[in-house]
């Protein structure tokens, strides 16, 4: 099986500098043409399905992709973003360190901070390993997936041990092979798709 684990497009979050995770924001005009440029370079690589996150910049990316490509889409609860920021999620940076500068100060580190409201990693890595095994399992040649950096970087750091990528752009993509039982990356495709 051939699977493209592919990141969303730019979004109003990114571009407000808002603390993301559980917050539903939109792609922007930018990410809309980057997922189109996406689409156009996946148009060959036979996706049959593409499985995505129910927020709604992912929606947006699948849709693109799917409409493109003419593949149908599903979403899939358990791949959405890690709830990181718990209360702060949705807040500008700067508006999160003037209400609440006491959670701010609890993001020292991704894995063991305790922001109020924050989803654990543990239970977050478990659930992305989880469904990632289910769409792992179905019955198809050539799937996708458009998920978050966060699922992304779990799913490659805890199934994969290949540590962290210095950089996962907007749109990019993971081209992975699964056979039997072993899963192993085929190429990282990581572009800032300008205008």
């Amino acid at each position: 099986m051939k699977i493209f684990l592919i990141r969303h497009g730019q979004t109003t979050g990114d571009i407000e500098d808002r603390y993301g995770g559980e917050y539903d924001d939109n792609l922007t005009d930018k990410g809309i043409m980057q997922s189109k440029k996406l689409a156009n370079l996946l148009k060959d690589k036979g996706i049959e399905i593409i499985f995505h996150s129910p927020k709604k910049r992912a929606v947006q990316t699948a849709k693109i992709i799917g409409d493109i490509l003419k593949a149908q889409y599903k979403a899939v609860d358990g791949i959405r973003e890690r709830n990181c920021y718990g209360i702060l999620s949705g807040l500008t940076k700067q508006e999160a360190k003037d209400k609440f500068p006491e959670e701010v100060a609890k993001l020292t580190t991704y894995f063991g901070h305790n922001v109020t409201d924050s989803e654990d990693y543990d239970s977050f890595k478990q659930r992305i390993i989880k469904n990632f095994d289910q769409l792992f399992s179905v019955n198809y040649k050539t799937i996708s997936i458009v998920t978050h950096g966060g699922p992304i970087m779990c799913f490659v750091r805890e199934v994969l041990k290949s540590g962290d990528f210095e950089y996962l752009g907007d749109c990019a993509y993971l081209e992975l092979e699964k056979r039997e039982n072993s899963i192993s990356i085929i190429k990282l495709w990581n572009s800032k798709l300008k205008n």
